[in-house]
């Protein structure tokens, strides 16, 4: 039975000095864990222990590290839900023009296109909550003039309405036959439907580590993305910096893959710089926590 009770904030910060964790300005400390849990700052000194039973800390282990890989966690996060958004509004764009005119701006609700029909049920069924909810103008008005009209708004309507998620699960439900889906695939350098659809999920999933707020500092992630063998645009030339798929990868694999794509609709992007610059900020950051390769921004994908 669990028996532990609740720290004190002066509590947890004692647990931690006793511990071996090098705290010598505890007033900043208290500021931190007031607005951080400890469990959550866990996560980040977890790795500084080399005893995880009786979790005694590694000599020279400092709060101000474990700080410091939270913050640039925080604001990894957010260059990537940055890069994200740009990957999710062309998704969404190159879905809703190709399928509106290949099919029509139903398309999306016609059974006969997907392999997965329970699929397809659930994401509209999440589709039409959203819809149900949504403040938006748009929307309000389309119900309002089309009452009598039992289907839901046209793509370009309903569809900026749903999840990157859903975007993704819509695509790769589609069957091959469907035009569209190599289309969609050959605009982002993806040759054909076979790779991008497992590109699309992991980015998703990416997307909702940040959206709440989760580490991805030293997580190990699904590997279930398909490489190209031999991709059309930049990619990477050493062998051995090409991410391995394992059944656990680290975030460097994925973040590969959105810089592929990024570079493709937006080839100005500034994704490198940005990356590079962070590591230099947080000069106690081991790359390697990340599944980052040697001299990895000398790589085709990355300059």
């Amino acid at each position: 039975m669990f028996s532990k009770t609740a720290f004190t904030i002066k509590e947890q910060i004692a647990q931690l000095q006793e511990r071996g964790l090098e705290i010598p300005n505890t007033v900043l400390a208290e500021k931190y864990l007031a607005n951080i849990s400890y469990y959550r700052l866990g996560e980040y000194w977890y790795v500084m222990q080399n005893d995880k039973k009786n979790h005694v800390f590694k000599p020279n282990s400092k709060f101000k590290d474990v700080v410091a890989l939270y913050n640039f966690d925080a604001e990894l996060r957010l260059l990537l839900f940055d890069i994200i958004e740009k990957i999710e509004i062309s998704v969404r764009t190159k879905l809703i023009y190709h399928l509106s005119h290949e099919i029509d701006p139903w398309w999306f609700q016609n059974f006969e296109l997907f392999t997965d029909s329970l699929a397809l049920t659930k994401t509209l069924s999440n589709l039409h909550e959203e819809l149900v909810r949504s403040k938006d103008v748009t929307i309000k008005n389309h119900f309002k003039k089309h009452k009598h009209d039992k289907r839901f708004p046209p793509a370009w309507k309903s569809l900026e309405q749903t999840s990157f998620g859903a975007l993704s699960k819509l695509y790769g439900n589609l069957k091959p036959t469907v035009v569209s889906k190599d289309t969609i695939a050959e605009e982002l350098g993806a040759v054909n439907h076979t790779y991008l659809p497992s590109w699309l999920q992991s980015i998703a999933q990416i997307r909702n580590y940040c959206a709440h707020h989760s580490r991805l500092w030293n997580r190990n992630l699904p590997g279930t993305v398909k490489l190209l063998s031999k991709p059309p645009n930049p990619w990477i030339n050493e062998k051995d910096n090409v991410p391995q798929q394992h059944e656990f990868i680290k975030l460097y694999v994925h973040m590969c893959l959105m810089k592929y794509l990024i570079n493709t609709i937006q080839p100005d992007n500034n994704f490198t710089r940005r990356l590079n610059e962070l590591f230099i900020k947080y000069p106690n950051v081991d790359p390697n926590a990340l599944g980052m390769k040697p001299d990895w921004q000398k790589e085709p994908l990355w300059k």
